[in-house]
């Protein structure tokens, strides 16, 4: 029998009427430093993901030669 997951995680994708996203917060609603930290963590998220992809494009690129 599979054991369940204790812990929830919000869906980001799902349809705000269908009501499974309530209790989370609003971008607004958060204090400040928590909309500042996770825009950082956001951006670092997107250039390292960019960066990733160039990099596997450089390997690739080497293995040619």
């Amino acid at each position: 029998m599979p054991r369940q997951s204790m812990t929830y995680q919000f869906d980001l994708f799902s349809a705000p009427q269908r009501g499974m996203t309530t209790g989370m917060p609003q971008w607004p609603e958060l204090p400040e430093e928590t909309r500042q930290a996770l825009t950082v963590l956001i951006v670092r998220l997107f250039v390292d993901h960019a960066n990733c992809g160039r990099a596997s494009q450089q390997k690739e690129a080497g293995h040619d030669a």
